[in-house]
Protein backbone atom coordinates (compact mmCIF):
# COMPACT_ATOMS: atom_id res chain seq x y z
CA UNK A 1 0.00 0.00 0.00
CA UNK A 2 2.56 2.66 0.82
CA UNK A 3 3.68 4.11 -2.49
CA UNK A 4 7.55 5.40 -2.86
CA UNK A 5 8.63 7.60 -0.04
CA UNK A 6 8.88 10.74 -2.45
CA UNK A 7 5.18 9.86 -3.64
CA UNK A 8 4.08 13.41 -1.96
CA UNK A 9 6.97 15.39 -3.82
CA UNK A 10 6.64 13.92 -6.70
CA UNK A 11 2.43 15.04 -6.84
CA UNK A 12 3.90 18.31 -5.78
CA UNK A 13 6.15 18.91 -8.52
CA UNK A 14 3.82 17.48 -11.09
CA UNK A 15 0.68 19.52 -9.55
CA UNK A 16 3.01 22.65 -9.49
CA UNK A 17 4.14 22.92 -13.53
CA UNK A 18 0.80 21.20 -14.53
CA UNK A 19 -0.94 24.06 -13.34
CA UNK A 20 1.86 26.38 -14.65
CA UNK A 21 1.36 24.65 -17.78
CA UNK A 22 -2.23 25.27 -17.81
CA UNK A 23 -2.31 28.94 -16.44
CA UNK A 24 0.05 29.71 -20.20
CA UNK A 25 -1.90 27.89 -22.14
CA UNK A 26 -5.05 30.11 -20.59
CA UNK A 27 -2.87 33.20 -21.19
CA UNK A 28 -2.26 31.89 -25.20
CA UNK A 29 -5.88 31.52 -25.78
CA UNK A 30 -6.68 35.10 -24.09
CA UNK A 31 -3.84 36.64 -26.29
CA UNK A 32 -5.78 34.82 -29.15
CA UNK A 33 -8.99 35.94 -28.74
CA UNK A 34 -7.31 39.55 -27.58
CA UNK A 35 -6.02 39.41 -31.21
CA UNK A 36 -8.89 38.46 -33.01
CA UNK A 37 -6.77 35.28 -34.21
CA UNK A 38 -8.99 33.28 -37.23
CA UNK A 39 -7.01 30.12 -36.65
CA UNK A 40 -8.58 30.30 -33.20
CA UNK A 41 -12.01 32.29 -33.27
CA UNK A 42 -13.34 31.85 -36.83
CA UNK A 43 -16.70 30.14 -37.30
CA UNK A 44 -14.73 26.80 -38.74
CA UNK A 45 -12.80 26.56 -35.93
CA UNK A 46 -15.30 26.10 -32.94
CA UNK A 47 -13.92 22.59 -32.52
CA UNK A 48 -10.61 23.86 -32.36
CA UNK A 49 -11.49 26.26 -29.83
CA UNK A 50 -13.73 23.88 -27.79
CA UNK A 51 -10.67 21.17 -27.13
CA UNK A 52 -8.42 24.28 -26.76
CA UNK A 53 -10.55 25.45 -23.77
CA UNK A 54 -10.88 21.91 -22.46
CA UNK A 55 -7.23 21.12 -22.27
CA UNK A 56 -7.12 24.50 -20.32
CA UNK A 57 -9.42 23.73 -17.93
CA UNK A 58 -8.87 19.78 -17.16
CA UNK A 59 -5.28 20.61 -17.28
CA UNK A 60 -5.66 23.17 -14.40
CA UNK A 61 -8.01 20.88 -12.38
CA UNK A 62 -6.12 17.93 -12.72
CA UNK A 63 -3.45 20.01 -12.02
CA UNK A 64 -5.03 21.03 -8.60
CA UNK A 65 -5.52 17.52 -7.97
CA UNK A 66 -2.29 16.60 -8.31
CA UNK A 67 -1.15 19.30 -5.34
CA UNK A 68 -3.98 18.23 -3.06
CA UNK A 69 -3.13 14.44 -3.45
CA UNK A 70 0.72 15.26 -2.72
CA UNK A 71 -0.45 17.45 0.44
CA UNK A 72 -2.68 14.80 1.22
CA UNK A 73 0.41 11.92 1.31
CA UNK A 74 2.25 14.20 3.62
CA UNK A 75 -0.40 15.36 6.16
CA UNK A 76 -2.18 11.69 6.37
CA UNK A 77 -0.36 9.81 9.68
CA UNK A 78 -1.08 6.82 8.19
CA UNK A 79 -0.11 5.60 4.09
CA UNK A 80 -3.92 6.33 1.85
CA UNK A 81 -2.33 6.80 -1.64
CA UNK A 82 -1.29 3.54 -2.88
CA UNK A 83 0.89 3.22 -5.49
CA UNK A 84 -1.60 2.50 -8.17
CA UNK A 85 -3.42 5.44 -6.82
CA UNK A 86 -0.20 7.30 -7.54
CA UNK A 87 0.19 6.02 -11.25
CA UNK A 88 -3.17 6.48 -12.28
CA UNK A 89 -3.68 10.15 -11.14
CA UNK A 90 -0.13 10.32 -13.12
CA UNK A 91 -1.68 8.95 -16.09
CA UNK A 92 -4.68 10.49 -15.71
CA UNK A 93 -2.82 13.47 -17.59
CA UNK A 94 -4.03 12.11 -20.20
CA UNK A 95 -7.33 13.69 -20.12
CA UNK A 96 -5.99 17.40 -20.95
CA UNK A 97 -2.84 16.03 -23.03
CA UNK A 98 -5.77 14.41 -25.49
CA UNK A 99 -8.19 17.43 -25.69
CA UNK A 100 -4.73 19.32 -26.37
CA UNK A 101 -3.80 16.78 -29.47
CA UNK A 102 -7.65 16.86 -30.20
CA UNK A 103 -6.79 20.10 -31.05
CA UNK A 104 -4.74 19.93 -33.69
CA UNK A 105 -5.40 17.57 -37.13
CA UNK A 106 -9.51 18.79 -36.85
CA UNK A 107 -11.33 17.75 -39.92
CA UNK A 108 -14.81 19.28 -40.12
CA UNK A 109 -16.53 19.50 -37.05
CA UNK A 110 -14.29 16.33 -35.68
CA UNK A 111 -11.58 16.43 -33.27
CA UNK A 112 -7.85 15.36 -34.50
CA UNK A 113 -6.79 11.74 -33.37
CA UNK A 114 -5.31 12.57 -30.38
CA UNK A 115 -8.55 13.48 -28.91
CA UNK A 116 -8.50 9.39 -28.08
CA UNK A 117 -6.13 10.02 -25.15
CA UNK A 118 -8.78 11.86 -22.95
CA UNK A 119 -11.03 9.19 -22.31
CA UNK A 120 -8.20 6.77 -21.12
CA UNK A 121 -6.82 9.90 -19.41
CA UNK A 122 -10.28 10.26 -17.63
CA UNK A 123 -11.08 6.59 -16.29
CA UNK A 124 -7.28 6.74 -15.18
CA UNK A 125 -8.20 9.61 -13.11
CA UNK A 126 -11.44 8.56 -12.14
CA UNK A 127 -9.95 4.64 -10.92
CA UNK A 128 -6.95 7.04 -9.05
CA UNK A 129 -9.90 9.17 -7.05
CA UNK A 130 -11.57 6.20 -6.44
CA UNK A 131 -8.35 4.34 -4.90
CA UNK A 132 -7.69 7.24 -3.27
CA UNK A 133 -11.14 7.75 -1.65
CA UNK A 134 -10.85 4.10 -0.59
CA UNK A 135 -7.17 4.79 1.31
CA UNK A 136 -8.69 7.60 3.19
CA UNK A 137 -11.77 5.33 4.01
CA UNK A 138 -9.63 2.67 5.98
CA UNK A 139 -9.55 2.46 9.48
CA UNK A 140 -5.65 2.68 10.88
Amino acid sequence: MTPHPSASLRHLRLGSWALAVGLLLGLVLEMLHGFKSGWYLDVGNETRRTMLMLAHTHGTLVALLHIVAGIVVRVCDRPVVSRFASAALIAGLLLPLGFLAGAFGVHGGDPGPGILLAPIGGVALLAGVVSLAVGLSRRS
